[in-house]
C-alpha cells in the first residue's frame, strides 16, 4: 500500500514538472539529419534543432521524409547587466 502511495506521488509529480515545461513543434520535410541534430524546412524558413540520445523517434528520420518535432525551449545561461550602469553610460 505505501509502495502504491509513493510510487503514485512520484509520477504525480514528475507529470507536473513536464506540464510546467511549454512544448512547441514545427512540422516539414527533412533537409539534414545527424545524431547530433535534425535540419526541418518550414516554409522558407530552416528550423535546426539539436537532438541526442534521449531524442524520442518512431523511426530514424531521413532527408525527405515529413516529421513534426516537438521541442521546448531552455535557457543555458544567463548573464546580468546592471540596466543602472547602462543608464550612466549613455548620458
Amino acid at each position: 500500500m505505501l509502495r502504491s502511495i509513493v510510487v503514485g506521488v512520484a509520477l504525480f509529480g514528475s507529470l507536473t514538472a513536464l506540464a510546467a515545461e511549454k512544448t512547441y513543434q514545427v512540422t516539414g520535410p527533412v533537409l539534414e539529419v545527424s545524431p547530433t541534430k535534425i535540419v526541418v524546412e518550414k516554409g522558407k524558413e530552416k528550423w535546426e534543432l539539436a537532438r541526442d540520445a534521449s531524442t524520442k523517434v518512431s523511426a530514424e528520420p531521413k532527408v525527405g521524409d515529413k516529421v513534426t518535432v516537438m521541442y521546448s525551449m531552455t535557457a543555458t545561461s544567463i548573464e546580468v547587466k546592471s540596466a543602472t550602469k547602462a543608464a550612466k553610460a549613455k548620458k
